[in-house]
C-alpha cells in the first residue's frame, strides 16, 4: 500500500471515530469489597516454597466471548508494503521459567515486567527474578502461592491461575496478582501482593479480595496513580458468563500495608475481557484523569470507558461509557473453532484467543498528547489463519480517536498471534507475538515502528528465537497471554516474554525473555 493511501485512510478513520462519540451511560453504586491483609515478616527469598496445589495440569477454560466478531469485506489496514528490518539493537535473550520449574501447567500465561534492577517473570504458577543487566537468575522459580502462605485462606490453600506481574514505576514496587478458587468454584479470591521495596525477593504487603461464588477469570492489571485497576470476567460457580467486572484497588493504602478496599462495577455480557490502562513513562496522566479501559465491541468498533474512583466516598465512583471508536473491519482469529493455529506434525491446532484485546493496554503521556496502544489477533487473508492487528489511540480523556492502526501479517500460511504491544518515551512502538505454520515450529519475533514511518506501518520483524519443537495433547492451550514491558530507568528498553517449545511434547513448554531498544531512543 502506498504511503499516501495509508495517510488518507488514517484521516478517514480519525473522522469516523470522532463521529462515533455518543451519549454515554454513567454507572454508579459500586460494589465495595474489604480485603484481608498481612505484611510478611520474612523476605520471599528466605521462604520455603510451597508445593503446587492445583489438582489439574490444565487451567480452567471459562474465558470465551459470548459471541465472535465477524467482519465483512477486506482488511483495509493490512500492511502490504515491506519495510527494512526493524531498526533496533537486540540486547539480552535467554530462557525463563520452564514447565518443570513452573509445575507443568498449561497454558503458562507467560508475562514479565522490569524494575529498577530486576526482571520478574510469572507463569502458571511460578515466579522467578532475574538481573536485568546480565540476565542472571537472582531467585530460582518457586510457587507464587509461597507469597500468600502467611495470609492463609483460599490464596494460601486453593487452586491458582492467571498470574500478572506489574512494576509500579512511580512507587518503585512490584505488584503480583493471581486468582484462587476451590474445586467447585464456590469460593473465589483475587490475591494481590505489593512489595515493600524495589527488591522483588524481599517482603510484601499481601491482600485477598473475596469474590464469593463468582470466579473472577482472566484478570488483567493496570497501574494508575489513584489505584491498581483489575478487570475480570465473571463466571458464578464456574458456570455461564455473566459479564465483565472491573475493580479499583486502594493503591495508596496497599503501598503502606494498611487496610484496603476494592471498588467494583459489574458489567453485562456485552462487555468481555476489559483491559485497564497501564501507565508507562515518568509523566503521570493529567491530574484527576480516570483510568481508561477498552474491549472489543463489534467487528468494526472498540469500546472506551472511563473509571473514576473515590475511595473516600465510594458511592461517588463512576464507570462511564462506552465511547465507540470505529476501526477497520476484522474477523476474530479462529472465530469458528477457537483452535486453528497450525503447527508442523504431530502438533495440535492451537488456541488464538482472537476474541479479545491482548494484555497490555499500554498508556503514555507525552505532554502534548496522551496515547494508548493495543493489539489483538484477527483472521488473516487467504490461508493465513491469524494476523496481528494493532492500534494507537489518542486523546482518550477528551476527544478520543484512532490515530493509526495496521495489520501485520506473515507469509502465506504463517500465523501470528498472542501479541503484546508497548511504546517507548520517543514514540517508538514494538509488537511481539508467536509465529507458527504447518512447516514452522512455534517461534517468537517482534515488529516495530518509529514515528517517522508512514502511519499504519511497521518495519520488518526481528526473530527472538525459532522453536525446535511443537506442542501436542495439551488441550490446544497456548498463552493465554504474553507481555511487552518497558524499562522504567531508560524508558527505551523493551522486554518481551513469550512461550515456545524446545522439544516436541505435552506440558513441556519453555519461556523466553528478550530485551531490545530502538536505535533512536537515548
Amino acid at each position: 500500500m502506498k504511503k499516501y493511501s495509508i495517510l488518507l485512510l488514517t484521516v478517514a478513520m480519525v473522522a469516523a471515530a470522532s463521529l462515533a462519540i455518543q451519549a454515554q451511560e454513567v454507572q454508579r453504586n459500586p460494589i465495595v469489597v474489604h480485603a484481608a491483609h498481612i505484611t510478611t515478616a520474612v523476605p520471599l527469598r528466605d521462604m520455603a516454597p510451597v508445593p503446587w496445589h492445583n489438582l489439574s495440569k490444565v487451567m480452567p477454560e471459562h474465558d470465551r466471548a459470548p459471541k465472535s466478531h465477524i467482519g465483512t469485506g477486506p482488511d483495509t489496514v493490512l500492511q502490504t508494503e515491506i519495510l527494512p528490518q526493524v531498526s533496533t539493537t537486540n540486547l539480552l535473550n535467554f530462557d525463563g521459567i520452564t514447565d518443570a520449574q513452573g509445575g507443568g501447567f498449561v497454558p503458562p500465561d507467560t508475562n514479565a515486567s522490569v524494575g529498577a534492577t530486576q526482571v520478574v517473570e510469572t507463569v502458571n504458577v511460578a515466579y522467578a527474578v532475574y538481573d536485568k543487566a546480565t540476565g542472571g537468575q537472582i531467585m530460582a522459580p518457586k510457587s507464587i502461592q509461597t507469597l500468600y502462605t502467611p495470609l492463609g485462606g483460599q490464596c494460601a490453600t486453593g487452586n491458582l491461575s492467571d498470574p500478572v506481574v506489574n512494576y509500579d514505576k512511580a512507587a518503585g514496587r512490584w505488584v503480583i496478582t493471581m486468582i484462587a478458587f476451590n474445586n467447585t468454584f464456590s469460593q473465589n479470591n483475587a490475591c494481590v501482593a505489593v512489595s515493600t521495596s524495589s527488591d522483588a525477593t524481599g517482603t510484601y504487603h499481601v491482600y485477598s479480595f473475596s469474590f464469593g461464588n463468582v470466579l473472577p477469570d482472566y484478570p488483567k492489571v493496570g497501574v494508575w496513580p489513584d489505584a491498581y485497576y483489575v478487570t475480570t470476567d465473571s463466571f458464578p460457580n464456574g458456570g455461564a458468563f455473566t459479564g465483565a467486572e472491573t475493580c479499583a484497588l486502594d493503591r495508596t493504602n496497599m503501598l503502606l500495608g494498611n487496610a484496603a478496599t476494592a471498588i467494583c462495577f459489574q458489567r453485562g455480557t456485552s462487555d468481555f475481557a476489559l483491559l485497564p490502562a497501564d501507565l508507562d513513562g515518568s509523566t503521570a496522566p493529567p491530574s484527576g484523569a480516570p483510568n481508561y479501559q477498552m474491549d472489543l465491541a463489534t467487528s468494526t468498533k472498540v469500546n472506551l470507558y472511563q473509571f473514576h474512583v473515590n475511595f473516600s466516598v465510594p458511592s461517588s465512583s463512576t464507570f462511564t461509557g462506552p465511547v465507540q471508536l470505529t476501526v477497520a473491519s476484522y474477523t476474530d482469529a479462529c472465530a469458528s473453532t477457537g483452535d486453528c493455529i497450525p503447527q508442523p506434525r504431530p502438533g495440535e491446532l492451537l488456541d488464538a484467543l482472537g476474541d479479545r484485546l491482548m494484555f497490555r493496554l499500554a498508556y503514555r503521556n507525552f505532554g502534548d498528547h496522551e496515547a494508548l496502544v493495543a493489539s489483538h489477533s484477527i483472521k488473516g487473508s487467504g490461508t493465513t489463519t491469524s494476523a496481528a492487528r494493532w492500534y494507537e489511540f489518542r486523546s482518550p480523556g477528551s476527544s478520543p480517536v484512532v490515530f493509526q492502526s495496521g495489520t501485520v501479517s506473515g507469509a502465506s500460511g504463517v500465523a501470528l498471534w498472542m501479541g503484546s504491544i508497548a511504546m517507548d518515551k520517543v514514540g517508538d512502538i514494538a509488537l511481539g507475538y508467536s509465529k507458527s505454520s504447518k512447516s514452522l515450529d512455534p517461534s517468537i519475533e517482534y515488529a516495530g515502528r518509529v514515528p517517522t514511518d508512514a502511519l499504519g506501518t511497521m518495519e520488518s520483524p526481528s526473530t527472538i528465537i525459532t522453536g525446535t519443537g511443537v506442542q501436542r495433547s495439551s488441550q490446544h492451550r497456548w498463552g493465554d497471554y504474553s507481555s511487552m514491558a518497558i524499562d522504567p530507568v531508560d524508558d527505551c528498553t523493551f522486554w518481551y516474554a513469550q512461550e515456545y517449545y524446545k522439544t516436541t511434547g505435552s506440558f513441556n513448554f519453555s519461556t523466553r525473555l528478550a530485551s531490545f531498544k530502538f536505535n533512536t531512543c537515548q
